[in-house]
């Protein structure tokens, strides 16, 4: 890559870091403007919104796909999978830019979009074979199926009612990941 290429991608690296720290506009046109450049430009690096978004958040991921040995070396499969869950729903809640992102990255990935997306998927993949060897997760159960079931969650305004409401639905979710003909109390806990 040239090296303007390399500072423009920086600058929008760093406008759209700052850009979505807060509410309000944050579309790829203010982002491109706040990095001094133009929205050509912007999609030649991101092509889009959710790549970018990924690309800012990419610390957040990486802390998540590491802690997957982790976990499944310190607790059982489904108290790994649960802890790991709690903490990917709490980043999405965190940063709605984020989660957004990851509920649209399922659907549609560009290239670019799916390299930073797979490693987290791939995290997850761990999880849940490690949960379908032990039975502790429906057969034919996906990381992407388990994005999907989760991502609604996202979307539960922040207020402390909604944090009850979180909690039950994130223990239905557990529940229902479990194998069929058993009471899904291994992942509920």
């Amino acid at each position: 890559m040239r090296a303007d290429a390399r500072c423009n991608r920086t600058r929008i690296l760093e406008a759209a870091t700052e850009v979505l720290a807060v509410s309000g506009d944050t579309s790829l046109r203010s982002i491109a403007r706040r990095a001094g450049v133009g929205q050509g430009t912007l999609y030649r690096h991101f092509p889009t919104r959710e790549a970018l978004v990924l690309e800012v958040y990419w610390e957040q991921m990486e802390e998540l796909v590491n802690a997957v040995p982790t976990l499944l070396q310190n607790l059982t499969a489904p108290h790994a999978l649960r802890a790991w869950l709690k903490r990917l729903l709490r980043v999405g809640r965190c940063i709605p830019d984020f989660a957004n992102s990851m509920c649209a990255a399922g659907d549609a990935l560009s290239e670019q979009c799916r390299s930073a997306y797979q490693p987290l998927l791939e995290a997850l993949s761990a999880l849940v074979a490690a949960n379908e060897r032990e039975g502790t997760i429906a057969p034919g159960m996906t990381a992407d199926d388990v994005l999907v079931l989760l991502s609604p969650l996202w979307r539960i305004g922040l207020d402390e009612n909604e944090g009850d409401r979180e909690a039950r639905l994130f223990d239905a979710l557990m529940r229902g990941l479990g194998p069929s003909g058993q009471d899904g109390n291994h992942l509920s806990h």
